[in-house]
C-alpha cells in the first residue's frame, strides 16, 4: 500500500511519539525488552529526542532538558505516555481542509517551510492532549517504510493493528462524532462489556482504507479499569497500542526472557477454552499457548481464522500504558469479543491488586 489513493482511501500510521521522562532510557528499554533497533537521536534547546524502530513500527521518544520543553508541560499534566500519533496521508493539504472546515485546531499548518527531505507535514490538535500529525511522505521514503523484512529479533513486528483511546464518561459519542467529521473515520464494532464488578462502553473507529483502528473506550462504572486509567492519567489519552506479530508465541516467550512483563491469564480460561466444540487448535498448540498465556478467539462459522492476543503489565510504572502483542491468523477480522472481556478480567485482577476495585454492585 502506498501513499497515492487520495485521502478519502488511504491512511496508515506513520509513527507514535511518547513523552517520557528520560528519553535515553525509554530507548534502552524498548531495545533490550522489546528488540527494538535506535534508529537516530538529537538534543535541541529544551529537548532530548530518540527514534527507535522493529520492523516497520517506528516510535519516537521525547523528553524534556528544560521546562520550557512542551515535553515538561506534558508531563505537568499527565504521566509518561502517547503525545502523538502521526498519520501517513496522500495529501496534507486535502486531510488539512477537512479538519479546518470541522472547526479543528491547528497547531502546525501546511506550509512550504515544513517540507523537510521533501515530505510536508502539518499538527492539528485531538482528543484531550493528544494530537495529530499528518505526514505526505515521498514515494520512494514511504515505499522503504513499508518493504517487507524477515522475521528476526529486530523485525518483529509488522505494524500497528489499532491504538485505544479512553474518555470520560459522556464523552465517547463527542470523540467519536470528532474523528468521524474531522478524519473522516467511520464506526466499525461496538462493545459493552459487563462484569460483577465493573464495565465499559467501547466503539472501534476505521479510516477509510481500514489502515488506521481506533477503539474508543469510556467507563460505564465508577470503578471501571477506565476510570482508573482516566484519574492516574488526569485525563483522556492512550491507553494501549497493538503490535502485530506472526508468530505470537515465540514472540512472548523471548520477551519474558529480556524481562518483559505480562498480564497473568487463569489456567482456568484454558478449561474453558476446550470446551468449546470448535476450537481450532491442537493439543501442542494449545498447551504452548497456555505456556504463554495468550488468549484466543474465533468465530465458530470460521474456526480457522484464530485471534490471539496478550498484554504487558503497564510500562511506565503507573496503571496507564500498555502494549498488546496481536497475531491474526487467516486474517482474523475484529477484536474478539471473548478476548475483550478477558481482557477486562484480567486488568481487573491487576486493579485487585492495587487495592483500586471495589464492588459497586
Amino acid at each position: 500500500m502506498s501513499c497515492y489513493a487520495g485521502f478519502s482511501e488511504f491512511m496508515k500510521i506513520d509513527h507514535i511519539h511518547f513523552y517520557v521522562e528520560d528519553a535515553t532510557a525509554s530507548r534502552d528499554w524498548f531495545v533490550h525488552q522489546m528488540g527494538f533497533q535506535a534508529v537516530t537521536g538529537g538534543i535541541n534547546v529544551h529537548t532530548c529526542t530518540e527514534v527507535v524502530k522493529n520492523g516497520s513500527v517506528y516510535f519516537v521518544l521525547s523528553s524534556p532538558l528544560t521546562p520550557l520543553s512542551p515535553v515538561a508541560q506534558f508531563l505537568r499534566q499527565h504521566p509518561p505516555g502517547v503525545a502523538d500519533i502521526a498519520f501517513c496521508v496522500e495529501d496534507v493539504a486535502a486531510v488539512m481542509t477537512r479538519a479546518l472546515a470541522h472547526g479543528a485546531k491547528v497547531l502546525h499548518p501546511p506550509q512550504p517551510q515544513q517540507v523537510q527531505d521533501g515530505n510536508k507535514w502539518a499538527k492539528i490538535t485531538a482528543w484531550g492532549s493528544l494530537t495529530h500529525t499528518l505526514i505526505e511522505r515521498r514515494a520512494s521514503e514511504q515505499r522503504s517504510r513499508e518493504d517487507s523484512l524477515p522475521l528476526t529479533p529486530h523485525n518483529t513486528f509488522t505494524g500497528i493493528d489499532h491504538v485505544v483511546l479512553n474518555v470520560a464518561t459522556g464523552d465517547l459519542e463527542h470523540a467519536v462524532a470528532w474523528y468521524q467529521n474531522t478524519l473522516d473515520f467511520r464506526s466499525k464494532q461496538t462493545f459493552k462489556i459487563q462484569t460483577d464488578r465493573s464495565a465499559l462502553h467501547s466503539q472501534v473507529m476505521v479510516s477509510p482504507n481500514n489502515g488506521v483502528q481506533l477503539p474508543i473506550n469510556q467507563p460505564a462504572s465508577p470503578n471501571s479499569q477506565i476510570q482508573e486509567f482516566l484519574d492516574v492519567n488526569r485525563g483522556s489519552g492512550i491507553q494501549h497500542i497493538a503490535l502485530e506479530t506472526p508468530n505470537i508465541v515465540q514472540v512472548i516467550a523471548q520477551f519474558r526472557a529480556w524481562g518483559v512483563s505480562f498480564l497473568p491469564v487463569p489456567p482456568s480460561y484454558y478449561t474453558q477454552l476446550q470446551s468449546r466444540q470448535t476450537l481450532p487448535l491442537s493439543a501442542a498448540e494449545l498447551a504452548e499457548i497456555a505456556q504463554q498465556q495468550i488468549l484466543v478467539d474465533w468465530q465458530d462459522t470460521n474456526p480457522h481464522a484464530v485471534l490471539l492476543q496478550t498484554f504487558t503489565q503497564p510500562i511506565f510504572g503507573q496503571p496507564t500504558f500498555f502494549f498488546e502483542l496481536i497475531e491474526r491468523r487467516s486474517q482474523a477480522p475484529g477484536f474478539g469479543e471473548g478476548n475483550f472481556r478477558a481482557l477486562f478480567e484480567a486488568i481487573e485482577r491487576e486493579q485487585i491488586k492495587r487495592g483500586s476495585l471495589q464492588d459497586f454492585r
